[in-house]
């Protein structure tokens, strides 16, 4: 059509069907989510932006991480897609082509529409703020996760919050009562065998090294950002008496070592002397809740990837 020209009716006609095409390609297309890590070489963005758009594909975003200290890549791409010209197991197969090319570590692929949500396990001690949260969150639709069951060491009553909850949705709880010569973790490992990962929402019990190597997969953890100073009992009273200025909360992968797993999230609040002891222990459960939430959502969107020995890379 040329510019300043009247449209005849063979333009509009033209115009219209092309716009259908689009309209109906956008209706079709659903989300992909895809990650990488390879030894770093020259070309591996242009090869996975390839190898979507050659099938269709729209990238919509694209995150790359080359650290100085080490010549390897990480990258995210979200995109999308139309399964018709483009199946599942196809696009997983031309993935995994990458993948042998560049002699990738990682290559996973997630397409939320789908694929089947995360499965986990909730391990929770007696407080009960994060666990409220995550359910409700859960409920809302806003954390994308099939909840099999919750396990806790403490032993709620059939009347409480939680409990009607958990029975209004099906979902299991299992009173599991510990001791400092036993942590019940055959029981536990029964319980979370047909899961993704575990969630702690304030677990207060220390797994060992042959939990983790049973288990096998990921356990996500929640604490406090009052370590190492104020160690032992009621830390938030004793952080509050000690005058502090800063609160926090970290999210990090459990391992062998206390509180010592790659750090996923943190999250951090100002305190002042307008604060009693009340207002600073809910500013302080507030972060743990938004913290352990965060470091789900990023975790269950394939943001969190491994980084050396004991580091994250969170794009």
């Amino acid at each position: 059509m040329v510019l300043g020209r009247i449209p005849s009716t063979r333009d509009l006609r033209r115009i219209a069907t092309r716009a259908r095409a689009l309209s109906s390609s956008a209706a079709t297309s659903i989300h992909g989510i895809h990650v990488f890590h390879c030894p770093d070489a020259v070309g591996i963005v242009a090869k996975l932006s390839e190898c979507i758009a050659s099938r269709g594909g729209n990238i919509h975003s694209v995150d790359v991480f080359v650290p100085e200290s080490n010549q390897v890549f990480y990258s995210r791409s979200e995109f999308t897609f139309d399964p018709v010209c483009w199946p599942r197991d196809a696009m997983e197969a031309e993935f995994r082509k990458l993948s042998k090319f560049f002699n990738a570590e990682a290559s996973v692929l997630r397409v939320p529409a789908l694929d089947p949500k995360h499965k986990i396990a909730v391990l929770a001690s007696k407080q009960d703020h994060c666990l409220v949260d995550l359910l409700h969150r859960w409920q809302e639709g806003r954390l994308s996760v099939d909840i099999n069951c919750v396990i806790s060491n403490h032993n709620r009553g059939p009347d409480t919050h939680i409990i009607r909850l958990l029975e209004r949705h099906g979902i299991p709880y299992h009173f599991l009562p510990t001791t400092s010569g036993n942590k019940r973790e055959q029981e536990i490992l029964g319980l979370v065998d047909d899961t993704d990962f575990l969630v702690l929402a304030r677990y207060m019990q220390i797994m060992s090294g042959r939990f983790l190597e049973s288990y096998g997969k990921d356990i996500i953890n929640i604490h406090h950002g009052l370590l190492p100073s104020f160690k032992g009992g009621n830390p938030s009273k004793q952080a509050y008496n000690a005058g502090v200025k800063l609160i926090g909360a970290t999210s990090h992968f459990v391992t062998e070592g206390l509180d010592a797993g790659p750090i996923i999230e943190q999250m951090v609040e100002r305190v002042s002397h307008r604060d009693n002891l009340r207002s600073f222990v809910l500013k302080s459960e507030n972060l743990e809740k938004q913290c352990l939430a965060q470091a789900i959502k990023s975790y269950c969107e394939l943001r969190v990837l491994p980084f050396e020995s004991n580091k994250t890379v969170v794009f």
